[in-house]
Parts: structure tokens; C-alpha cells; sequence
């Protein structure tokens, strides 16, 4: 009796599991909750990451600098599996270039060292510096740069002149002011800026320790009110949430349209295999730092956890529930498996990557011309990445999704083109 009773128990979860994986709304729900949180969770990491910013301008040291870049670095871990919410989300789009955007022409921002390379050519800012510079011409317009606040990055310097490498906020612009220039080339380690260029008086390095210290405050600022005004669009009420579960099949697209199009034009192609053939430690997503592996491997996280509807927050907690895998198993068992198989191997390739460059193999290094195990490293994590996107349109045929696009890349696409 006790038997018949626990296996009909069983049998009426199973068919209850059953019905809410069918549920595309359920599944958009799960989707649209664990946007909440990690955005959430990226708020209080950037909230945290003022803090420490507060603190080396008010008393600069080494150790008050050392704090704000570890509170950078675990910043980033939250905000990188966000990036999956990019490409299906419009309004994700439409907003991350303010918080995310890179490679940027550094030069515009602060000092750079005198064989900095990018001055020049189509972008006349390239080289602005205005830390140095209290005032600055813009299309011919004489721009009042006295006060570093929020509006004059935000309004006025960020993609000045329509160029995308005028990057003035966002957690890039944070990271080179923290770390520095990275002038290692290929061998190991990262930016080292003094904090005595945030130092008072005489003990100012750098020159503009106070301006310096105004712009980091700046962008900072606005990276959290960017962060505030992104999670309150995925709450209960938020106009994302809203627009993503007005009509169930658009709200399946773009989740894997996101999925889709990180996989294999931004992190294969642009984040990986381009820096690759070009051997360029420029081309590293977090080049300042030295953190490029560990961006690699959160995206990825983070494609595998909207998948699988499940999300481990900032402080252990987890957010989970009727998940794509669901939906996809109900269609098709050996779909699902290999999709999450797939997810699997992207995960081991890119923990390799990861592996390697806490051990001391540094990223810039895997990308130097003939190193042979740090290709097979990227190549790892570029193949794996591409195996997912075929799996990826699988699932998209499997729920008659029919007519996404993902993006792509010349890098993978016509690699050709990358030397033009």
C-alpha cells in the first residue's frame, strides 16, 4: 500500500512537472525572475564597488586601491551572465553600450604611455585626456569639461563624435582608471596604476590627482543608477518584464536568440577568436585587469543557467524554476540532453581557459603568435562555443521557432575580411 501510494505520488509530481514545462509562460516567468536577480545581484556588487571607490579618494593607499579593484573583479562575476539578456532584449540593447562597451581609445579618458597606439586616424579624441583638460572642442563646439560629473561622461564624452571606441563609462572606463594601462604586451600581468595618482598635493602622480579622482567618482555613480534603473525594468512591474511575456512564442525567441547570438558572433567570434588571429592583448575583453578569462567563463555560466532556469545569487541563494530545458524535453528528450551535454562541454572548455590563467598563464599570453598551447586553450573554448550554437538552432527548429537570426561574426563567417 505504502508502494502504490509513493509511486502514484511520484507519477503525479512527474505529470505535474510535465505540465508546467509546457508552459511557455511559466518558462518566461523563470527567464524574466533570474534577470531580476542577477541584475540585482549586479547592483549590490556596483554599490559595494562605490564604497571602495569612496574610500581610496578619501584616503588613497595601496590598500584602499587593491580593495576598490577586488570589489571591480567581483563586481563583474553577476554582471557577465547578464549578457545573455543582450541581442533578444531591446531594451537591454538599447542600454548596455553604456555599461559594458569596449575596446575604448583609453587616451580620451587619462595619460597613456607614449607608445600607445591608437591616437589618430578617424577618432581626433583618441588622445583627448580629459583628466588633463578642463575644456575641449567637440564638432567645432568649445566644451566646458571644469566638472567631471555623471552628465558630462553620460551626455557629452561617451561615443563623442558617434565613435563607438569614445567609451567614457561603464566598467571599462572604471577598470583602466583603477588598474591602468596594461604595458606588459604578451607576458603576464596586468595594469599597474600608483595610488599615488590618487594622491593630494605633492604626493600626486600623474598630474590631475583631483580630476582623476572626480571622473572615477563620475562613472562610478553612473554605473550604479544604470544598474538601478535595469533591474527596476525586470521587476513585477517593469516594462522589460512586460514586453517579453506580452506574446509567449517572441518571449521563446528572444531567449534564444540571447543564448544564440552570445554564443557564437560576440564571445566565439569577437571575444575570442578574433583577438586570437589578430594576437592582440588589446583585443582581451577585460584588458586592463587581466580578467579576460574570467568574463569568458560567466558569459558562458550565464547562457547555461537561462537554459537550465536556474541562477546562484551573490549571497548562495538560488533562483530557479520551469526552465527552456523543460520546454525542450517535452519535445524532445534527446535534444534537451545534448543541449545541456553541450552546455556542459562549454563550460569544461572555458574552466580550462580559466584554469590556466589563475595558475599563472596569462590570457595575454595564451594570444601570443605561435604559442601552440594557448590557442588549443581559445580554440577549445571557440569550438565548444560553436558546437552550442548548432544545438542552439536545434532547439529553435524544435519549438517552431522559425526566422531567428543570430549574430555573427567576420572572425568565424569570412575570416578573410579581418585583415582588410
Amino acid at each position: 500500500m505504502i508502494r502504490t501510494f509513493l509511486a502514484t505520488t511520484a507519477l503525479t509530481a512527474g505529470l505535474a512537472g510535465m505540465a508546467q514545462a509546457q508552459s511557455a509562460a511559466e518558462v518566461l516567468g523563470t527567464y524574466a525572475d533570474i534577470a531580476e536577480a542577477k541584475y540585482q545581484d549586479s547592483l549590490t556588487a556596483a554599490r559595494a564597488l562605490q564604497d571602495a571607490v569612496d574610500a581610496v579618494i578619501a584616503t588613497p593607499s595601496a590598500a584602499t586601491l587593491q580593495a576598490a579593484r577586488e570589489a571591480w573583479l567581483e563586481a563583474r562575476v553577476p554582471y557577465q551572465q547578464t549578457e545573455v539578456y543582450r541581442f533578444g532584449n531591446a531594451i537591454v540593447d538599447d542600454w548596455e553600450g553604456r555599461v559594458n562597451a569596449w575596446p575604448l581609445d583609453e587616451g580620451l579618458i587619462d595619460y597613456v604611455d607614449g607608445t600607445y597606439g591608437r591616437p589618430g586616424g578617424e577618432n581626433q579624441l583618441a588622445a583627448l585626456n580629459v583628466i588633463a583638460n578642463p575644456a575641449f572642442t567637440l564638432s567645432g563646439t568649445e566644451i566646458d569639461a571644469s566638472q567631471i560629473t555623471p552628465a558630462l561622461l553620460q551626455d557629452t564624452l561617451h561615443e563623442a563624435d558617434g565613435i563607438e571606441a569614445n567609451v567614457a563609462t561603464g566598467y571599462h572606463a572604471i577598470e583602466f582608471l583603477l588598474w591602468g594601462q596594461d604595458l606588459n604586451g604578451h607576458d603576464d600581468g596586468a595594469g599597474n596604476r600608483p595610488w599615488t595618482d590618487f594622491a593630494q598635493g605633492d604626493a600626486c602622480t600623474g598630474g590631475h590627482c583631483d580630476r582623476r579622482s572626480e571622473y572615477l567618482k563620475a562613472a562610478t555613480a553612473l554605473l550604479v543608477s544604470d544598474l538601478e534603473w535595469m533591474a527596476a525594468q525586470w521587476a513585477g512591474d517593469g516594462e522589460a518584464r512586460a514586453a517579453l511575456t506580452q506574446d509567449e512564442q517572441a518571449g521563446l525567441s528572444a531567449i534564444l536568440t540571447g543564448m544564440g547570438s552570445l554564443s557564437y558572433g560576440e564571445q566565439a567570434g569577437e571575444r575570442m577568436r578574433l583577438g586570437l588571429m589578430l594576437n592582440d592583448p588589446e583585443e582581451e575583453h577585460d584588458c586592463f585587469s587581466d580578467n579576460t578569462h574570467n568574463s569568458h567563463y560567466y558569459d558562458g555560466l550565464g547562457i547555461q543557467n537561462v537554459y537550465l532556469g536556474n541562477y546562484v545569487r551573490i549571497d548562495g541563494s538560488v533562483v530557479s524554476g520551469a526552465s527552456l530545458s523543460d520546454l525542450v524535453a517535452a519535445k524532445d528528450g534527446a535534444l534537451d540532453a545534448e543541449m545541456r551535454q553541450r552546455l556542459s562541454g562549454t563550460m569544461m572548455a572555458l574552466g580550462r581557459i580559466k584554469t590556466a590563467a589563475e595558475a599563472g598563464f596569462a590570457y595575454d599570453e595564451m594570444l601570443e603568435r605561435g604559442n601552440a598551447a594557448g590557442e588549443a586553450l581559445i580554440m577549445g573554448g571557440v569550438d565548444a562555443l560553436i558546437a552550442q550554437t548548432r544545438s542552439i538552432e536545434r532547439v529553435v527548429t524544435a519549438l517552431d521557432l522559425g526566422g531567428i537570426e543570430f549574430e555573427g561574426s567576420d572572425s568565424l563567417d569570412n575570416p578573410s575580411a579581418v585583415f582588410e
